[in-house]
């Protein structure tokens, strides 16, 4: 399982604590804590 961190706030996206591994979340997914789009993470 992989962390991705979010380049914009530092918001890491734990795949070990989420249900869906990140490559399988949609395309529109935005970081929860500042609302950048999944590309920067």
């Amino acid at each position: 399982m992989a962390e991705h961190k979010c380049i914009s706030c530092g918001h890491i996206y734990d795949e070990g604590r989420e249900d869906i591994m990140f490559e399988d979340l949609p395309d529109n997914w935005k970081c929860p804590e500042c609302g950048k789009s999944r590309t920067p993470l």
